[in-house]
């Protein structure tokens, strides 16, 4: 049977304006933005799921359907990719998830993108894990005993910050924290990342996420995984906006 994959988590529509910025406002020290270009794409949960699709795996999704009135707009300089500002709109309309339906037994791996916005619950997360026994999680909640279940947990270095003082030596072993260009950390050791010029880390995490899941479906073997994920993701912030591996 070909290998599945579940992307469950909330998606948005990620649009990126690039511009000019050649003087000041008059009336406030602003910079006056000229748009030129505008580049729109499904992003968060979704972005997970095409990278998954990109690396030749098949990939499903449970995520809120009015994705594209969800906006992460970026205003960005063209010549040297300095974002000004990102607004963020609707977040507040994500309705919580919808589980009921899914058959998890179809599924090889299961994997929660929770960029905590409300469409997933600590105890849909509790509930997930009940119903299958490799669920990989990327979440920004703070990580407690609902996630004790989770086969591996990756977060980045700042939500590691905020979240350490409650982690318990059981959830630690799972954990794996991206540190950008210092790598990531994984049962405290490092997975060191080539050296390059970035251009962007808009996505960066999910494409990493999808890299590991990936590569644990042909090797079952989370070392190999993660110095995958590492190349996946060194790849994507070399290029403009939210890229696909």
């Amino acid at each position: 049977m070909e290998s599945r994959v579940l992307v469950i988590g909330e998606t948005c529509m990620d649009i990126f304006y690039y511009g000019r910025c050649d003087r000041l406002c008059p009336e406030a020290p602003a910079p006056v933005f000229n748009p030129i270009d505008c580049t729109k794409n499904p992003g968060m949960a979704m972005n997970v799921q095409k990278n998954i699709r990109a690396l030749g795996y098949m990939c499903d999704i449970n995520t809120n359907p009015n994705w594209q009135e969800i906006t992460k707009t970026r205003y960005v300089h063209k010549n040297t990719n300095q974002m000004f500002i990102r607004v963020d709109q609707n977040d507040d309309r994500i309705e919580r998830c919808d589980l009921s339906s899914i058959n998890f037994s179809h599924y090889n791996i299961v994997i929660v993108s929770d960029y905590c916005k409300g469409f997933i619950t600590e105890e849909d997360i509790a509930y997930i894990t009940s119903q299958h026994p490799c669920v990989f999680l990327d979440t920004k909640k703070t990580l407690g005993s609902w996630c004790k279940d989770i086969k591996y947990i990756k977060i980045n270095g700042y939500e590691y910050e905020k979240t350490k003082h409650n982690v318990s030596s059981e959830i630690k072993e799972k954990l794996i924290v991206t540190r950008g260009p210092a790598g990531c950390l994984y049962q405290d050791k490092i997975y060191p990342v080539k050296s390059v010029e970035i251009k962007d880390v808009s996505g960066a995490g999910d494409t990493f996420m999808a890299g590991l899941v990936a590569k644990y479906i042909e090797s079952q073997n989370i070392e190999t995984s993660i110095n995958f994920a590492n190349e996946c993701a060194t790849i994507v912030v070399q290029k403009r906006g939210v890229s696909v591996i």
